[in-house]
Formats: C-alpha cells, sequence, structure tokens
C-alpha cells in the first residue's frame, strides 16, 4: 500500500469514529433535554405526549388544594390564557405562593393534568423564571397580576 492510500484510510477511520460519537453525544442529550411550555402552549397540544417538559407562568389565587394525609397538592398554573392543573407529590419550597411564579417539570397525564417531579419557586420579591416571564408576555398579560397576589 502507498502512503498516500495509508493516509486516506486513516481519515476516513477517523471521521467515521468522529460520526459515531457526535450520534452518541447527541442521542444521549436528547434523552436529558426537557423543553418549556407555557399552559396555552400544552392546552394547544404542542407539549410532547410522553416526554417529560417544563410547565411554566403563575400560580392561580385559590387553587391550592392539600390531600389530608399525604403529600400530595393540587394547583393551577396560568400564564392568564389558559390554566393547567398540576398534581405534585412532595415537599413545595417555602417560596411557593398562590399568585407567584412557578416552574413544574413532569409529564401530561392521561386526563390532562400535569404530573410534575419537581416544583421549583421564584427566589425573591422581583423574580420571575425568564421562560415565564416570556410567556405571560407574549400572552400580553405581563402587567396583569392576579387578585390577592403581592404587588410588584
Amino acid at each position: 500500500m502507498k502512503a498516500r492510500h495509508k493516509r486516506l484510510g486513516i481519515v476516513i477511520v477517523a471521521l467515521a469514529a468522529l460520526g459515531l460519537a457526535t450520534f452518541l453525544v447527541l442521542n444521549a442529550l436528547e434523552g436529558n433535554l426537557s423543553y418549556f411550555f407555557s399552559p396555552t402552549e400544552v392546552a394547544d397540544g404542542k407539549a410532547p405526549a410522553n416526554h417529560i417538559f417544563r410547565l411554566g407562568g403563575l400560580v392561580e389565587a385559590g387553587s391550592v388544594t392539600r390531600e389530608e394525609g399525604s403529600l400530595t397538592v393540587n394547583f393551577v398554573v396560568t400564564d392568564m390564557a389558559k390554566s393547567i392543573t398540576v398534581a405534585y407529590s412532595g415537599i413545595l419550597p417555602d417560596l411557593f405562593a398562590e399568585g407567584q411564579g412557578v416552574i413544574a417539570q413532569g409529564r401530561l397525564g392521561p386526563d390532562n393534568v400535569f404530573v410534575a417531579e419537581e416544583v421549583l419557586a421564584k427566589h425573591d420579591e422581583t423574580y420571575m423564571p425568564p421562560e415565564v416571564a416570556a410567556a405571560l408576555e407574549s400572552a400580553g398579560k405581563m402587567g396583569e397580576r392576579h387578585p390577592g397576589s403581592k404587588p410588584l
């Protein structure tokens, strides 16, 4: 074999190895990605059916209910246009409150109730997760507040 053919073989093998490595990395990342959706997008069917995603918006005032004898909490997340009921079993963050921004990560159940595995709440008086702020702004409801929520 000539040196030229050896170099060509090495380049082909290196490109094949690089392609395989790229495929494996992208395949691994695909399973770990969780996209953000607003309640309007979820209600319109844009959210994946059997994949984990994040749902964000404001906790609707008066919607938080707790099941006696368990850690299960139900509440409604809204972007002021549409609302989605969320069921979460666990301890909520200390800063979780009605009328405040929240992001829940989980899956949409068969009864269109979002089953959350994790709930994230804001961390100070003026903070709102960027995804939630963008969703509210796109719905044209950024300046509105829920009745009973704290003033800005």
